[in-house]
């Protein structure tokens, strides 16, 4: 697997949310370049990083922070947030962006999701499967859409989808663990690269995600637990990073 420290910037800082509630905002950094450098330095391989603003519906809300950011590392960032066009994905992959995640646009207009992967290529293209008890979540999360999880990830492989991250949201930002038994389902049904994300708060955690021996496991995302020191994202890197 994969370690990806989280970086999610709502006006222009860097900030967790629990459960994607915007009143549950947490300030961590006021400058989320400093966040990333410190995830660098640690030894991170990708950056997960999320406009909550554009989430939320302001898409250049974060604009110049993310600008400063990807100019700021070397290495891979995967942004999500209000990426809800076309335009929007070349836009940020034109500015250094690695890959861009699809997750309200994937809901509304999978044929545009389809398209995406044709013009950008299947590895800049991820589609984020957040899930509210197993219905498919939108707009930030703030609204549920009446698609299903696994038949929605099988929609999205159909239409050459290659990773897929998957959020259980009622465990994102919280201490009650990851969802692993939906992980492990996702798994079993999906060949696709598959990153889990939503309630990584201790080592074992990792050492259970492990224990599942999924395959097409590509990585974690942790957050939370970084910003409030209950895991070391060097020791995390060491102990279980394995890159394919």
């Amino acid at each position: 697997m994969r370690i990806l420290p989280a970086i999610d910037m709502m006006d222009g800082r860097c900030v967790r949310l629990k459960q994607g509630l915007a009143s549950s905002k947490k300030e961590y950094e006021s400058q989320p370049v400093r966040a990333a450098l410190r995830w660098q330095s640690a030894g991170a391989s990708w950056l997960h990083v999320v406009n909550l603003d554009g989430a939320f519906g302001q898409a250049d809300a974060n604009a110049h922070a993310l600008t400063e950011l990807l100019a700021a590392v070397n290495i891979p960032v995967q942004l999500g947030g209000g990426i809800r066009s076309l335009e929007d994905a070349a836009r940020w992959l034109d500015l250094g962006v690695s890959r861009i995640i699809l997750g309200t646009l994937a809901v509304a207009d999978p044929g545009g999701v389809g398209q995406a992967v044709e013009r950008f290529g299947a590895d800049r293209v991820a589609v984020g499967a957040d899930a509210k008890e197993n219905r498919v979540a939108i707009k930030g999360w703030v609204e549920e859409s009446e698609k299903q999880l696994l038949p929605f990830v099988a929609e999205m492989e159909a239409l050459g989808v290659r990773h897929i991250i998957y959020t259980d949201i009622s465990r994102d930002g919280g201490d009650t663990g990851p969802d692993l038994a939906g992980f492990a389902a996702l798994c079993a049904q999906s060949s696709l690269n598959l990153i889990a994300s939503g309630g990584f708060s201790k080592m074992e955690h990792f050492e259970q995600l492990e224990k599942l021996k999924c395959a097409n496991l590509e990585g974690v995302i942790v957050g939370t637990a970084l910003y409030e020191g209950l895991l070391d994202l060097a020791t995390l890197i060491g102990r279980f990073e394995r890159v394919r």
